[in-house]
């Protein structure tokens, strides 16, 4: 896979508009850290974004994640690993990012609101829609991660 366009250079302005509120998001609305990563990326996983589960999980490994965290964040609804809270934040993301399929069902916003108040609600949904823009853009662009170290299963 080839990248098709560099975004950053192409519409330095666009890019710039969504680097702030990403700035907004993770610097100054509050939200827990790891709270952000998980919302990063459940979206990431479910909108097929190599480069933004590649750099979310390094992120969330900075932040303290687990690797067994991570690695069942795919699987959330079978494992005892995440909180009710973050079982809530997981929903309401699915429910956000799938949004044409699920229509945000009242069961999902239910559940968020049990653990969050109305601000950080709101907060989280606008993190929600941020890591949505940034998939869309590096997956229809094609952005390529870095290899850290290839590893070959069958040559």
């Amino acid at each position: 896979m080839q990248a098709r366009l560099n975004f950053r250079t192409a519409a330095p302005d666009a890019y710039k508009a969504v680097g702030d509120l990403s700035t907004y998001v993770t610097q100054k609305s509050g939200l827990p850290p790891l709270l952000i990563d998980l919302i990063k990326l459940r979206a990431s996983q479910i909108n097929g974004c190599a480069y933004c589960v590649d750099m979310h999980t390094k992120e969330a490994r900075a932040h303290g994640a687990t690797d067994q965290w991570l690695n069942l964040i795919v699987t959330w609804r079978e494992s005892p690993v995440f909180t009710d809270a973050e079982r809530a934040v997981l929903g309401w993301t699915e429910a956000l990012t799938l949004l044409p399929d699920t229509r945000a069902p009242d069961e999902d916003f239910e559940a968020l609101r049990e653990h969050f108040s109305e601000e950080e609600a709101t907060k989280i949904s606008v993190a929600i829609g941020l890591i949505n823009v940034w998939n869309r853009i590096a997956v229809g662009f094609r952005t390529q991660h870095p290899v850290d170290q290839p590893v070959v299963a069958a040559a």
